[in-house]
């Protein structure tokens, strides 16, 4: 999903979670925000919190493209 606009998004986690981001992410070939992303989507789309952008729930598992090599 491109957008025009994004945000930027800084926190704290701990060292051993960074590292298991990091690995989930090259096994799906994303970046670390873009995999931060498709996490928080599947998470919303499980739990029926919507997404303002989409004006409605993500249903199910939903894989987006968007930083795939």
């Amino acid at each position: 999903m491109a957008n025009a606009k994004t945000a930027t998004l800084s926190f704290r986690i701990e060292p051993g979670l960074k590292e298991a981001l990091r690995t989930a992410a090259e096994q799906e070939h994303r970046s670390i925000a873009n995999m931060v992303e498709v996490m928080i989507r599947e998470y919303c789309g499980r739990n029926n919190v919507t997404i303002s952008e989409l004006n409605k729930p993500l249903t199910g598992r939903q894989k987006t493209t968007a930083g795939k090599k």
